[in-house]
């Protein structure tokens, strides 16, 4: 059995399950200073991703993982062309978990208020970046006959790249703020639905034009494929349903859209794995740039047996986390009118600030 094009359709799953689960926390990270009028509300907003962001980004390791297992000369050659931007990648992706983790380490506005602009900057920049990644991979590098990348780092800002960066950036915020209507309430909620309505125009027509580039890149033929026109319907049906607030029905949508984004990239892309602007001949492709036949047997193995349990335990966390999250959880409890003066908290009581560095 030839696993070759198993593994590239494994592959173009793991970066698909990506962007559906991280695309949310993203555009929950770029939102969050925006839905949230004060530190409350941005820590519910915070709250709807706390318990799913870290295992959401699991996925992209195991993407970069099994491209190293299954497709060794890709991986050499991607990441090593893309190295620069892969280091702001990851340097996004820290700034942005630390950003979780210290935003609340000390009750300061300063010290929030900075982790909040370290929080959208590194959720903007991580969509930014991959998509201009998998943009490079369809539209084609300089790529010589050794399979090694011979351009610069400007050589990746090309125009299809960036603009495949951007659609993901607003997928990725129409994408959050969906959720955010899905996991809050009351004027936060409605403030999620003011921010999805005001981004689901741009977002279609984003995708609209992404799909039709791409199309005219890649294909011969005149019609989309099934998968470019799922992701134009898709969008446009979350454009209407944002307008509608179907916010269930909205949130679906644009999940398939991000989803059918993705995968027509990979779609159009293959046989190639990436294109060689230098010379058609120099391509990659799954053929030339895959391992073994017995490391491809033992991975199939691996990946059969431990992805449905990795799926259980994710759809349990997500069953386990499915509430709504109140901005009333994150204020300080007021004292009822009637309540003695014994029973407020004495002043002496209270913590003492905690000093930089202490």
């Amino acid at each position: 059995m030839n696993l070759i094009p198993f593994w590239f359709i494994v592959i173009a799953i793991l970066w698909t399950g990506f962007f559906i689960l991280e695309g949310f926390d993203f555009g929950v990270g770029m939102l969050h200073d925006i839905v949230g009028t004060d530190d409350a509300s941005r820590r519910a907003a915070i709250n709807t991703i706390g318990p799913l962001w870290d295992g959401n980004e699991v996925w992209l390791i195991v993407a970069g993982a099994a491209m190293f297992a299954a497709f060794p000369g890709w991986y050499a050659t991607m990441f090593s062309g893309l190295y620069l931007a892969l280091v702001l990648l990851l340097a996004a992706l820290i700034v942005r978990g630390v950003a979780f983790e210290y935003r609340g380490k000390q009750d300061a506005v300063r010290w929030r208020r900075s982790w909040d602009v370290l929080l959208t900057t590194g959720s903007l920049l991580a969509p930014l970046l991959i998509g201009v990644g998998l943009g490079d991979l369809l539209h084609g590098l300089p790529i010589n006959s050794s399979q090694n990348f011979t351009g610069s780092f400007w050589d990746l800002l090309q125009p299809y790249a960036v603009f495949t960066g951007i659609t993901l950036v607003l997928i990725c915020l129409l994408h959050g703020a969906t959720f955010l209507c899905l996991k809050t309430t009351d004027g936060m909620r409605n403030r999620s639905w003011l921010l999805a309505r005001q981004v689901a125009p741009f977002t279609a027509a984003a995708v609209i034009g992404f799909i039709i580039w791409t199309h005219v890149s890649a294909s011969t033929t005149f019609f989309l494929n099934v998968i470019e026109l799922l992701a134009v319907l898709a969008a446009i049906a979350a454009l209407w349903l944002v307008y509608e607030r179907r916010e269930g029905f909205a949130f679906a949508a644009t999940t398939v859209t991000i989803a059918a984004c993705i995968l027509s990239i990979f779609v159009d892309l293959y046989p190639n794995v990436m294109v060689s602007s230098t010379s058609h001949a120099y391509n990659l492709t799954v053929h030339n740039t895959a391992s073994g036949a017995y490391s491809l047997k033992a991975m199939t193995v691996v990946v059969i047996v431990f992805l449905p349990l990795v799926l259980a335990y994710q759809t349990w966390t997500y069953y386990v986390f499915r509430k709504r999250v109140s901005v009333s959880d994150f204020r300080p409890a007021v004292p009822s009118p009637g309540a003695t003066p014994a029973q407020k908290p004495a002043p002496e009581a209270a913590a003492p600030p905690v000093r930089p560095g202490s």
